[in-house]
């Protein structure tokens, strides 16, 4: 029955895509399926995850999460240009919370014959460095969470690894969500001018 379930839910995504207006690849078809797909398990583990902003500490009641129409348009690939000297700044928490993080390479893409950059930044210390990968953008306070929308960045140590940077998987930090928590603020460097219509919108009106 749920395999049944899930069937039904794929083939209208499909028979939805064929009847927009956007004449989509068959793999940008299945790209916007697996997109589809993820959200909705996101959906699932922020409802019920005893971990999630809603389940823990101040009670904030559950809704699905907002989004932007998939887009493929907003799926670029980079390699990192890694700074051959890092620099250690000071970004700030929304609890107003001096952070240290190295500012450690960046990304570029290209959005109708424009270029952009992305910093990449690390955290911590020894083995258990983290990667960040944050930006604010003309939907910042708009369409989307005032403070910024970060993207996933896992480090690959193949100086000619290609990087994707997918929009389309942009989520709010917990902050977002609830005041318990506090997230880094993007600094002004890395905005990004550019209305990026693609990943998570606000959650709360």
């Amino acid at each position: 029955m749920r395999e049944l379930k899930n069937f039904i839910i794929i083939f209208a995504s499909i028979l939805f895509l064929f009847s927009c207006g956007k004449d989509y690849s068959i793999e940008d078809k299945a790209y916007i399926n697996s997109v589809e797909q993820h959200r909705k398990e996101k959906n699932s583990t922020m409802k019920n995850s005893q971990s999630s902003p809603f389940n823990s500490r101040t009670k904030v009641k559950f809704h699905e999460l907002n989004y932007f129409d998939v887009d493929p348009a907003f799926v670029f690939k980079s390699r990192l240009f890694e700074f051959p000297e890092k620099d250690t700044i000071t970004i700030f928490g929304t609890k107003g919370e001096p952070r240290e993080t190295v500012k450690f390479g960046f990304l570029t893409f290209n959005f109708q014959n424009k270029n952009y950059k992305m910093n990449v930044y690390e955290s911590g210390s020894g083995n258990q460095k983290y990667y960040s990968l944050w930006f604010t953008d003309k939907t910042t306070n708009e369409e989307t969470y005032g403070v910024g929308r970060y993207i996933d960045f896992e480090l690959n140590r193949n100086p000619d690894f290609e990087y994707t940077i997918d929009f389309n998987l942009a989520f709010n930090p917990y902050c977002a969500y609830s005041p318990d928590y506090s997230c880094a603020i993007p600094s002004k460097e890395d905005y990004i001018d550019l209305a990026i219509t693609a990943g998570e919108q606000k959650f709360h009106e």
